[in-house]
Order: structure tokens, then C-alpha cells, then sequence
């Protein structure tokens, strides 16, 4: 394998295996994993991979195959804001297993990351899990072993993001790359990391999940996520629930009004506040529809959903960009039963569920469309559901 040619040139000695995670496309249920609702990810084919082997101190040495320089760093000088840069992302792993109490010592780790950066896809979860992978097996933590443990390994990387990273995302990332199974949508409870797998046949359907890589950038550490997080948590407490998955469809009305009756809650609208709340009752519940659709094999109603979901997006929640925007409208005029952003948008990627005889078709529209508004030409990608993270080798 090539990655371990890189580790040889770049360490001087051969790599003790190779690992890798997937990158993830959310199906439905998005902004709802941090406020503990459901999410529906699968795991994707376009994978993180990590040739790594055990030092004898406690430092890590960790390089890109994506750019040339070698990241150094003591473990005990992790933290938040060191290292910079993407390696934040790898350096939080084992600071975050030091912090859950795992004996984890130094690393030499080349990575080569093959999931699309700034498309929304989650390269960082991949990232991430690869690069805890890797260190689970070096160190015989036994994180891999089944679901249970991969769920501890879910948390660490999720609290690598957080912490050293500084991305407030939810689980729902790590969970995908960690826990999905291929031909299967991982249902993700987020309020309890219960999971299930429901099967996701597109190709005896006849159907592809297109992504679109809108190629307009998105970064979770610009603030934007990070202030739909924060409204989401003043709106609950100004509802007096611990999270808004506490909300029902049924009592939306009823919490608009309270929230109105406060008129600003920490210097944000109370009509901002209940539109934001709206979109996560009305998305949680889709994912419950979705999961009752692709189990009554309904891909027209499945599509449905996907296109409600976009507009929620779109106007109550406020995460999506005229990129976005213009290649789902222009898939479903091409054919596309729905489409919908996946990711936490602000750019990145859409997914539209299209049958295949007009892949071709909505294609050429939705790049031809972009060009013509002046975007950059979406790259277009079928995707299935991939397994999750493990050894190569």
C-alpha cells in the first residue's frame, strides 16, 4: 500500500498497520444530535486512512499525505489551540483517551484523507476515528471490539473535536464513521446513543444517492454552527426543558407563544428562537417518517421528506446558502424524487435521491444551472452504505 510507502519516507521505519474511517451523509436529521434527537447517517466509501506505529515517548508525529509538513507535539502539551490546523483534529484522539483514563503513549501517524474537505462530509470525523482506531489497536485498548466500546471511542473523538478542535459538533459524525454498517442507514438516538440499523436497499430500487459538492466551503469553527447550538439551548431553557427533543409536533404552537411572551431571550428574537425550534420538532419527526418509509420500501414519500427537510433548513433554521439552494431545486426538476443540504451547512453538500436512468439527466442540469449563476461546477458522486472504521490490513 502506497500509505505505508509515505510512512517509511517520512518516519524511517515501517508503520505497525493501516487503519481508516469513512466520511458520513447525513439522510435526514440534521442540528438535531446536540439537541438529543434522532439523526439518520450512513457511513460512505470515501475514507480517512491512518498507517501509524507506537513510539517510545509520549510524543506524536503526524503528517498529511495532503501537505508536506510533519506536526510535532508532547502529549502533555495538548490542548486547545495546540496544535493548530487540522492537526488539532488527530491531537485531540489522545489527549481525549488520556482524559478518559486509557494508557495511551506517543505515535508516528501519516494520514491520507480521501473524504472531499469542506464538502460537509465529515472529513474530520473520519479523521478523527481513523486516527482512534489506529491508536485503540496500538495500545490494545480493545475499542473496536464491538458496539459498546465503539461507543466510548465515539465519545473521544467527539470530545477531540470539541475541546482541541473547538468545533461544537454532536455525536452524530462520529457515530456514523464508528457504528454504520454496510447496506444500512445508522438510526441514532442522541439522547441515549441508542442505535439501530435499518436497512437501505437504493440498488434493488433502482435509485442512487447523489452528492453534490456545491464546492462553497463550509467550516464548523466559524461561528455560525456554533450559534444555531446556542439558540437551540436558550430556547430550552426559556421552555424549561433540558433539550428540545422534549418538544412534540402537537406543542409547537403552545412554545411559540411562550417564547413570544418573553419577547427576547439573551438579546435573540423570540420569533427567531421558535422558528428554530420548529425545525428541530419538524426534524426529528421526519427522521421517524424516513426510517417508516424506507422500511415500507416508499421512496417517493422518502424523497418527500428530503425536500421538506431543505426548506426547514432553509427558512426556520437558516444554514443554507444559494449554492445549496440552486442544486436541490434544480435535481428535483430534473427528476430527483427529493433533495435536501446534508451536513451543518453554510456551503458543502446536498444529497438528492435520483432515480437511475436520470442520473445523467440531473447532473448535467445541476452543473450547468450552477455555472450559469456563476457558481463553481458541483462534483457529483454516487454513494452507498459503507462499513465503519477498522484495520486495513
Amino acid at each position: 500500500m502506497q500509505l505505508r510507502t509515505h510512512f517509511a519516507e517520512t518516519f524511517g521505519r515501517a508503520p505497525e498497520g493501516v487503519w481508516s474511517a469513512p466520511g458520513r451523509v447525513n439522510l435526514i436529521g440534521e442540528h438535531t444530535d446536540y439537541n438529543d434527537g434522532l439523526a439518520l447517517p450512513i457511513a460512505l466509501p470515501q475514507r480517512t486512512y491512518a498507517a501509524a506505529a507506537r513510539r517510545d515517548d509520549d510524543r506524536l508525529r503526524v503528517r498529511s499525505v495532503q501537505t508536506v509538513e510533519v506536526v510535532e507535539v508532547a502529549l502533555d502539551d495538548i490542548g486547545p489551540g495546540t496544535p493548530g490546523g487540522w492537526a488539532a483534529y488527530a491531537a485531540g484522539v489522545p489527549w481525549a483517551l488520556r482524559e478518559a483514563g486509557y494508557a495511551v503513549g506517543g505515535a508516528d501517524v501519516i494520514l491520507d484523507g480521501r473524504v472531499p474537505l469542506g464538502s460537509g462530509l465529515s472529513s474530520s470525523a473520519a479523521l478523527e476515528c481513523a486516527v482512534g482506531a489506529a491508536l485503540s489497536d496500538l495500545y490494545g485498548l480493545g475499542l473496536l471490539a464491538d458496539d459498546a466500546n465503539r461507543r466510548r471511542l465515539v465519545e473521544v473523538c467527539r470530545r477531540a473535536e470539541n475541546d482541541i478542535a473547538g468545533a461544537p459538533t454532536g455525536g452524530m459524525d462520529q457515530s456514523a464513521s464508528l457504528l454504520a454498517t454496510a447496506g444500512h442507514a445508522l438510526l441514532l438516538d442522541c439522547r441515549d446513543g441508542a442505535t439501530e440499523q435499518v436497512p437501505f436497499p437504493i440498488d434493488e430500487a433502482e435509485l442512487t444517492l447523489l452528492v453534490i459538492d456545491t464546492r462553497a466551503e463550509h467550516a464548523l469553527v466559524d461561528g455560525q454552527y456554533a450559534a444555531r447550538r446556542t439558540s437551540c439551548e436558550r430556547a430550552a431553557a426559556a421552555l424549561g426543558v433540558p433539550s428540545l427533543r422534549e418538544i412534540e409536533p402537537a406543542d409547537l404552537t403552545t412554545a411559540a407563544t411562550r417564547l413570544g411572551a418573553k419577547g427576547h431571550v439573551e438579546g435573540e428574537s423570540s420569533e427567531v428562537l421558535a422558528r428554530r425550534v420548529r425545525h428541530v420538532v419538524t426534524e426529528i419527526a421526519r427522521v421517524r417518517q424516513a426510517v417508516a418509509a424506507m422500511r415500507a420500501g416508499d421512496w417517493a414519500e422518502l424523497g418527500r421528506l428530503f425536500t421538506a427537510s431543505h426548506a426547514s433548513l432553509r427558512s426556520d433554521f437558516e444554514v443554507s446558502c444559494p449554492e445549496l439552494d440552486l442544486v436541490t431545486a434544480a435535481a428535483e426538476s430534473a427528476g430527483a424524487l427529493g433533495a435536501r443540504m446534508t451536513g451543518g451547512g453554510f456551503g458543502g453538500s446536498a444529497i438528492a435521491l435520483v432515480p437511475k436512468e436520470l442520473v445523467e439527466q440531473v447532473t448535467e442540469l445541476l452543473k450547468r444551472l450552477a455555472i450559469d449563476a456563476g457558481f463553481p461546477e458541483p462534483a457529483t458522486f454516487a454513494v452507498y452504505p459503507g462499513p465503519g472504521a477498522g484495520r486495513d490490513d
